[in-house]
């Protein structure tokens, strides 16, 4: 996800971005600031990237299932393209490298037409991110911790060979959002789109989607109506909660035994910071869905079988203020539990370091995680088994934007 912010009117210099602009012909672009061109005052392109990577073991993940499973992995490779055209119209586009360890396919992340009219209302239209979770709309780089959060996925988080039911949160549709008020304390996001498709959904009804928050303490800053986990204490003292829901007739199931599909949540973020500089960060999360699956699908091997039941997340993240070498360390634990209604519960420990370099632009993290999602996995199904194994991990991540 490109977080390319309109109002600050600077980014960070690329070599890599000076080279994309130069061979797309853009005249000048010599001259002009690596990865950021203006053509005037309301005309101006931008182009940058993010990587994240990691190494993982995984106890009992062999072939023998005694030994240990290791497994180096690019986890996202992206390219982030911002542009605008005119006072009220600018554009994003980024892509995504897909397996890239294996197969490098680049696919399309976003592609967005976006009409910013106001702070109370805008329109976007294109392939975007749905309203979902404060994880969803922070995306993986601008998570707290390195590894996505492990609760249930919505929709638009599977993909098949016809991008069925999305991808990474996208889907194709249109969202409004603003922000209300006099100190804009309450925002709103509400989208409608194409949904899963095909078997069950063969009346192509669309998915609605909806989020709203609400900020206590200081009003968070990002671009649009997406989030971050953490402002590593640069945005001082944050409280915001939030609520969202998705909606979709048949989008659950199969043809034959088609369901609606219903999932809601609740986030808040707190952070906060101390008096010695240092920063205390708390997330928590609930989900709900109700797809409301009966058995026949649930048997049925070509069942979009989502999850269904309750889940929760707890994050806590302590940033020490004092720099060490180049960075600051950041000790956390996270706590998942998931409890499906047709399918065994499954939840897991984790505790990690960050060391953090310049906020989500450069950090890198070591982990532990003790539970058995990484053995049932997120296939919510009758029948899944797995024992609780300990995995172990380092993950860097970089961006240029």
């Amino acid at each position: 996800m490109s977080r390319s912010n309109d109002k600050q009117g600077h980014y960070r210099s690329s070599i890599a971005s000076v080279f994309i602009l130069a061979i797309i012909g853009f005249p000048g672009v010599v001259q002009a600031a690596a990865g950021y061109y203006k053509f005037d005052e309301t005309k101006w392109i931008s182009v940058g990237g993010g990587l994240k990577s990691s190494f993982k073991a995984t106890e009992n993940g062999d072939a023998t299932g005694d030994g240990w499973s290791t497994n180096p992995t690019i986890n996202n490779f992206r390219i982030y393209v911002n542009g605008q055209l005119h006072k009220y119209i600018k554009f994003e586009f980024n892509t995504e490298c897909a397996a890239c360890e294996e197969e490098g396919d680049i696919t399309i992340l976003d592609g967005i037409l976006k009409f910013d009219i106001t702070d109370y209302f805008n329109i976007w239209l294109g392939r975007m991110l749905t309203p979902a979770t404060r994880g969803e709309l922070s995306g993986p780089f601008f998570q707290n911790i390195f590894e996505f959060n492990r609760t249930p996925f919505y929709p638009s988080d599977f993909s098949g060979e016809n991008r069925e039911a999305g991808r990474f949160g996208r889907d194709e549709g249109m969202n409004i959002w603003g922000a209300l008020g006099a100190e804009k304390r309450f925002t709103y996001v509400a989208g409608i789109f194409r949904g899963h498709r095909g078997t069950p959904n063969l009346g192509d009804g669309p998915l609605y989607a909806a989020r709203v928050s609400y900020n206590f303490w200081n009003v968070e800053q990002n671009p649009g109506y997406y989030t971050s986990s953490t402002y590593y204490g640069t945005a001082g003292d944050i409280f915001t909660v939030a609520a969202a829901f998705q909606y979709q007739d048949n989008g659950v199931g199969t043809s034959q035994n088609p369901a609606d599909f219903l999932g809601t949540n609740a986030d808040l973020l707190i952070e906060k910071v101390l008096a010695n500089k240092d920063v205390l960060t708390l997330e928590g999360e609930y989900q709900y869905f109700v797809p409301n699956l009966n058995q026949a699908a649930l048997s049925a091997a070509n069942c979009f079988c989502i999850f269904e039941g309750h889940a929760y997340m707890a994050t806590a993240l302590y940033l020490f203020s004092q720099q060490v070498w180049v960075g600051q360390f950041q000790p956390y634990m996270r706590w998942t539990d998931n409890r499906p209604s047709n399918s065994s519960d499954r939840n897991e420990v984790e505790v990690g370091l960050n060391y953090v370099l310049d906020g989500h632009d450069a950090r890198i993290s070591l982990f532990y995680q003790y539970g058995d999602i990484n053995t049932k996995g997120r296939v919510w199904v009758p029948g899944v088994e797995g024992e609780k194994v300990s995995a172990v991990g380092i993950g860097v991540q970089l961006q240029l934007r």
